[in-house]
Order: structure tokens, then sequence, then C-alpha cells
């Protein structure tokens, strides 16, 4: 494998690797600082430059211009571009271009062709040339508030040229004509003209190689200058000539590009995350909600710390403690009030005689059930038989003000004072209290504890 062979696989895998990492970003990256449906991606351009046998990387074209035969002539090149971007950086250009490439021998001796005759010049007529290029942003600079912009970039590409080579005896491009193979193209033939073909041009593989730089105008319009290299897979690009070898030319060229699209989105070729990050920054806007941000997250805090503290350290916030300053290490309910079990209850009301359950109540109410009767009488005969005394200790579930409740444990209590009186029991011998919501047995967060909450304890004396 030679070298020019190895020079075109290596620009044309670079080239189907600009296109995957395209498809890669498409089909990977669904948003683009934002997405890109908030930008423009669509653009078309023309240009107009200048050609020359030359290129930047040096080398030898097919007239021995190394060895300074042949000098360098400037043509016309102009053409028009159409531009998708993927992102800030990296798009794909379809370009199309036609001109003229010229050169011409200063000595008057002049190289012989193979077919002996001599060419002190030569033209070569690029009918068209298409390629397909990718476009990598290298970078943007923004001026003046974001208003304008410069941006610098890179291509590469590969396309197809339809070119005709003429050799002239001088040196001006105007005396006879020692090569012209125009209409013949198709079988070349390097020495007679017989079984040639019958096309004007010859076609040709190129890849262009470049260069450029963009100055943003205006929201729509750009000014665009670049630099391409064209390396060709033809030694006759200028026809036959001395020095056999894969041929190439560059051009200069200077245009403009049209973006297209509503006015009111960006450019995404001139997008600069780095600038538009910085302008979040310092927006205004966007400081007052930051500022306004910390503000409400210093009032929730203010008001958790509000809400969590627990003076006591009974594991209730003071908020929801109904039952403050409860002596450290006793079990309490969910409103911070001591939980009583069944045997602290015995053991309060344990006298000479028997135990009494606490007598129930129904929901906002001081009526007595039946079923505390049999009780009731029971007690009545203890107190009369013993000359005993009794204390009655009225309580509420949490439902309502406590107010409320302190009432209604007082009328609790009366009512199974009353009922002992009216059993023969002495009223003095009686004393009954409303404590309201204090001291809850169970729970007031649910219906079973809260029915268990209202209630009168019984402790005989």
């Amino acid at each position: 494998m030679n070298y020019s062979t190895i020079k075109k696989t290596a620009v044309a895998a670079s080239l189907v690797a600009a296109l995957g990492f395209a498809e890669h970003a498409q089909a990977q990256t669904p948003t683009v600082f934002g997405g890109r449906s908030q930008y423009r991606t669509w653009s078309i351009g023309v240009q107009g430059g200048i050609t020359s046998p030359n290129v930047l990387v040096g080398g030898q074209n097919g007239f021995g211009q190394k060895v300074g035969y042949f000098q360098n002539k400037v043509g016309e090149y102009y053409g028009l571009t159409i531009r998708k971007q993927f992102s800030h950086l990296f798009g794909l250009e379809l370009e199309g271009n036609r001109g003229r490439i010229k050169t011409y021998n200063h000595d008057v001796s002049g190289p012989a062709v193979e077919n002996s005759y001599g060419a002190r010049s030569a033209e070569t007529s690029v009918n068209w040339a298409g390629s397909l290029n990718g476009v990598f942003q290298l970078g943007t600079i923004d001026f003046l508030r974001r208003e304008n912009a410069v941006n610098f970039y890179a291509k590469v590409g590969l396309g197809v040229m339809a070119h005709n080579p003429v050799q002239f005896a001088n040196n001006d491009f105007t005396g006879a004509e020692v090569y012209n193979n125009k209409g013949n193209w198709g079988d070349e033939v390097f020495g007679d003209r017989e079984n040639v073909g019958d096309r004007d041009h010859r076609l040709t593989a190129f890849v262009p190689v470049g260069v450029g730089v963009k100055f943003k105008l205006s929201e729509v319009v750009a000014l665009n200058l670049g630099y391409t290299m064209n390396f060709t897979d033809d030694n006759l690009l200028y026809g036959p000539v001395r020095f056999d070898g894969k041929q190439k030319f560059s051009n200069v060229y200077g245009g403009l590009e049209f973006t297209l699209g509503s006015r009111d989105k960006e450019n995404l070729t001139f997008a600069n995350p780095v600038a538009t990050l910085y302008d979040e920054l310092k927006d205004p806007s966007l400081r007052n909600e930051v500022e306004a941000l910390k503000q409400r997250v210093s009032t929730l805090e203010g008001t958790v710390d509000q809400l969590s503290k627990d003076s006591d350290g009974d594991g209730v916030s003071d908020k929801f403690d109904k039952c403050p300053n409860t002596p450290a290490g006793t079990p309490v309910d969910g409103s911070g009030c001591p939980i009583k079990f069944p045997e602290q209850v015995a053991q309060n009301n344990a006298t000479q005689g028997e135990y009494y359950a606490p007598i129930q109540f129904e929901f906002d109410s001081s009526v007595l059930k039946t079923e505390s009767y049999a009780t009731l009488d029971k007690l009545a005969k203890e107190i009369r038989d013993n000359n005993s005394s009794v204390n009655l200790d009225g309580y509420a579930s949490a439902e309502g003000t406590e107010a409320y409740n302190m009432n209604l444990s007082n009328d609790r209590a009366n009512a199974v004072k009353q009922y002992l009186v009216n059993a023969g029991v002495s009223a003095s011998s009686v004393t009954a209290t409303g404590y309201g919501e204090e001291n809850p047995i169970a729970s007031n967060a649910t219906e079973e504890g809260r029915v268990q909450n209202r209630r009168v304890e019984i402790k005989v004396k």
C-alpha cells in the first residue's frame, strides 16, 4: 500500500468517525443545553474566492512545483453550502463549488509531457465539485454582551469533482492548446486518441481539509472566511504531466452565511456554553431567586427547630406536648402524658376491699352506662359497711377544647357521686374532681385509646 492510499484511507476513516459521532450524539444526547429545539440549526451560505495549485503541507504537484518549473496562478472558485448543526461542537455540511485552477511556467524550455509536446501553462476547469463535510467547532468568543461573536472551525470531508484540464504552449493561457481531452473522457489514453470515451469532464474523488473563522454580523448573517486543501485521487488534474502522482490544490474563500428559522431562537453555531453559564450566574433575576430561596430555607429551618424542640426530653415536641415537664424516663403517649398501666391503676385504687375498674362513658357524655350500675352498687355497699370514703377522678379524651373537657370530666365525676349518694352513701364521704384531658391511660391518637380515656377512676380510702 503506497503513501497516497494510506493517506486517503486515514482521511476517509476520519470522516466515517465524524459521521458516527454525529449519529451517536443525536441518538445518545437528545438535549443540547436545554434541547436543540430552542436553537436554529439550519443555515445556507454563498462563497467565492481563488484557487492555487499549492497546499500548505507542501509536496509536489504534477508540473514539478517543487523543482521550480510551473508557478502559481490564481483562478476563481465559488459555490454554495447547506449545513445542519447537531450541537455547539459538530455539524454536517453539503458543499458545492465550481471554478478554475491555473498554473504557468516561467522557464522557456518547460517540462516535456509524455507525448513530447511542450506545455508552458495549464488551466483546469472545475465544472462542479460536491462534498459532504464534517464541521468541528473549535471555539466561540463573545463580545459586546453577546451581541457579536467569532467562531473558529475545522472541516474534513469526502467529495467528487468533474473537471477538464487544458494545457497551452505559452504563459498567458491564450495560445495554442497542446492538450485538451474534452469530449473524450471515459477511457483515458496517454498517447494516441484511440478508444477514448465521450464525456466532457473527468470524475475525480477528493478529500477537502480546511479551517476557517466566522464573524457574527447579526442574528441572521455571519461573515465566513476559510482556507481548504483539496487532495485528489487523480494524476490528471492538470493533464498529462512529467511528474506522475496524485494532484492537489487549495482555495481561499470568503462568503456570507444565513441562518434559517425564527429570530427568537439562538443560532446553535455561535452557542457558547461557558458564556451562557456566566450570564446565568450574573443574571439579577436568578440571583434574586436564589436569595429568596435561601430565605425560604432559613424560615423552614426555624420552623423545623421549633417543631422539634422537646424541653422535657420525653420524645414529644413542646408544640404537641399536653403534659410538659414530665419526669425523665417516664413512659408517655403520643400527647406527651404518662402512660398508666393496669397494675399501676390497681395499686392506686388498692384498699382493704376490692379493686374497682374505672367507670367508662360515651363520647361527649356524662350519662352513666347501665353496665356500670352493678359496680357502683357494690362500691356503695363497701363504703357504708366500712364507713369508708372515696375519691372520684373524672377524665375526658382530647377532642374539643381543654376548658370544655374540664367541665365534662367534672360532670362525669359528679354523675358517679350522685349515684352513690342515691345508694345511701353520705355525700361527705365522696369527693368528686374533674381533671380534663390530664393523665390519659392510652393514646388519644386512636379511637381505641380515646375510649379508655373517657372515664372516672375510683380511689377508696
